[in-house]
């Protein structure tokens, strides 16, 4: 199951199918450096996305 305090990174190496659903959601720089650090709800705080909404794409 995905978290909203794991991290981009973390995310990409559990469930690799992840990446589209993210860049789907406007999260298009999944190779940066900060991706590794930062967690899922920073990133959506960045992106202005909703974490709720992309957890439930994620863990479907």
């Amino acid at each position: 199951m995905i978290t909203k305090d794991m991290t981009i990174g973390e995310i990409l190496r559990v469930k690799p199918e992840s990446a589209q659903v993210l860049m789907d959601m406007g999260m298009g720089c999944l190779g940066c450096p900060s991706a590794q650090f930062e967690t899922l709800e920073q990133a959506c705080e960045v992106h202005g996305q909703d974490v709720e909404d992309i957890l439930a794409k994620l863990n479907k």
